[in-house]
């Protein structure tokens, strides 16, 4: 019975973590789901056996196997909720098979957080214990899967501010520690008031004040009128060449709209995919790409696909209505699965979807263009899941980032409300204005603060404009933002390894005590 009590509570703290992420955005959803959970893997107090139906006298603390188990419920609940975008194009199979191993990766948070959590210093340990997987799991194989790091669920609440200190490993910490810091003042109450109490209230107390700064006028050195073109695709009756020239010619017409309406935006940003025709190898393309930068008179950056000596692009490109081709970004942190396929011959034993993954090449940039003068940080799609992406780029002098990014394939689901929130994040991460740019949606308008000035619905053919600050400050989570990191997960593997052997210590004095035999008189 106490088994059912546990893993019910690991699967209603994988709920809750999925409820703090958007488009639902309840961030404390996301401290109170971590609380549940590493209260699961706590040993419970001998008072409670009647409750949970455990005979008396019996150890209420899970082993290290049923707390693997305890940590593989808890994800798998959370990612069966917050993946099935992925579905959308390749049916559930691959969606699940992703969430199972995703979900696999927790083992080590479940077997070593049981045996961390048996110690009273466990809930200082477990945030970093907790840190150490999510970076294998967002780093490892291909590049890892950063999408589901319990960061970006924290985006509404206080704690997101820290993250231009430390960018999202240290929100991951500071809300595991709050988690935790509860959870210890539910079991331990008078024992633990003494440090649980500041370490629950703390990280929300720096947050608040990392606030303060965020967003603020500091490094302001000029302003940039922004446009975001949201052409639209067509979702239905068109074979694949002619949806591409559809999707390029909404683009295009909007950007016409755009000036007709008398912006006068000294850049455009247009989304990935919205030239799938090369406008360098295509004369039609190339002739309705000019029609539109000649129209609106400013540089536009485009997403096209291009093919260099190394092979296929994702690429975007500047054009100039004065230059003509500038500056480009070629895609530089691929998805792997979806542009490029690790492992093709293998995998094609196992699933007929894997020749539908593309083979594109990375780019090498440092991911900064110049338009007009204003340094542009670009982030393409799933690069904003990567923490170098616009790192990188602000540390090479980037003013303003720029997200472009297709959804489209993902129809309504909630993919591109997460990604959003990603590029919130990084907007308070680099102290920059972030513009996201989407072929069908949702584009958005992001200050340095975080906030969201405008958006676009999901599906519609529109634009955003707006004057946003140039800055030069360069953060502490740009700065050394990695090697925090580095040091945090170093700190989680040797607790993990403090934790074992305290458990060993543990279990050699049980068992030399259950062997001693009394002294003769």
């Amino acid at each position: 019975m106490r088994a059912f009590y546990r893993l019910t509570l690991a699967a209603a703290s994988g709920a809750a973590v999925y409820y703090s992420y958007e488009p639902h955005g309840v961030w404390w959803l996301g401290v109170l789901g971590i609380a549940l959970f590493f209260f699961s893997l706590t040993p419970w107090p001998a008072s409670w056996n009647r409750v949970v139906g455990a005979p008396r006298g019996t150890r209420l603390g899970p082993s290290g196997g049923f707390g693997a188990l305890l940590a593989f419920t808890h994800a798998l609940f959370c990612y069966l909720y917050l993946l099935p975008w992925i579905g959308e194009f390749v049916g559930p199979m691959p969606y699940v098979a992703l969430a199972v191993t995703l979900a696999l990766y927790a083992i080590p948070t479940g077997i070593f957080g049981a045996l961390a959590a048996r110690q009273r210093w466990g809930f200082l340990a477990f945030p970093f214990i907790y840190l150490a997987v999510e970076w294998a799991r967002s780093s490892f194989p291909f590049g890892g899967f950063p999408w589901v790091r319990l960061a970006w669920g924290q985006i509404n609440g206080p704690l997101a501010n820290l993250a231009a200190w430390g960018g999202p490993a240290l929100v991951t910490v500071a809300t595991v520690l709050t988690s935790c810091a509860v959870a210890a003042l539910v079991r331990y109450r008078r024992h633990a008031v003494r440090f649980a109490a500041p370490a629950a209230v703390l990280p929300l107390v720096l947050g608040l004040a990392a606030g303060l700064g965020v967003g603020t006028e500091r490094g302001v050195t000029d302003q940039a009128t922004v446009s975001a073109v949201q052409g639209n695709v067509p979702r239905m009756g068109l074979d694949f060449n002619a949806q591409r020239r559809a999707v390029l010619a909404n683009h295009v017409n909007q950007t016409i709209q755009l000036a007709e309406s008398g912006a006068e935006p000294d850049i455009v940003i247009w989304p990935e995919n919205s030239s799938d025709v090369n406008p360098f190898t295509d004369p039609q393309a190339a002739a309705l790409v000019n029609a539109a930068v000649q129209r609106i008179d400013a540089p536009v950056l485009v997403g096209t696909l291009t093919r260099d000596e190394v092979g296929d692009r994702n690429t975007m490109q500047v054009f100039d209505p004065d230059h003509g081709a500038g500056d480009y970004h070629h895609k530089k942190y691929l998805q792997p699965f979806g542009e490029y396929m690790p492992m093709r011959d293998f995998f094609r034993n196992f699933s007929e979807y894997v020749d539908l993954a593309g083979d594109f090449k990375p780019g090498n940039g440092d991911g900064v263009v110049s338009m007009r003068g204003v340094n542009v940080g670009i982030a393409t799609c799933y690069e904003v899941a990567v923490d170098e992406a616009y790192r990188t780029a602000v540390r090479s002098g980037a003013e303003i980032l720029a997200t472009p990014t297709n959804n489209a394939t993902f129809g309504f689901t909630d993919m591109t409300y997460q990604q959003l929130a990603m590029s919130r994040m990084r907007a308070i991460e680099t102290d920059r204005a972030v513009v996201v740019a989407a072929t069908s949606g949702v584009s958005a308008i992001v200050h340095p603060d975080g906030t969201v000035s405008q958006h676009t619905g999901i599906f519609e053919a529109a634009h955003l404009t707006e004057t946003l600050p140039r800055k030069d400050t360069v953060t502490p989570a740009v700065r050394v933002g990695r090697y925090l990191e580095w040091a945090a997960v170093a700190a989680g593997i040797a607790l993990m390894l403090a934790a074992w052997a305290a458990s060993r210590r543990g279990y050699d004095a049980k068992r030399m005590k259950a062997t001693e035999t009394p002294k003769e008189n």
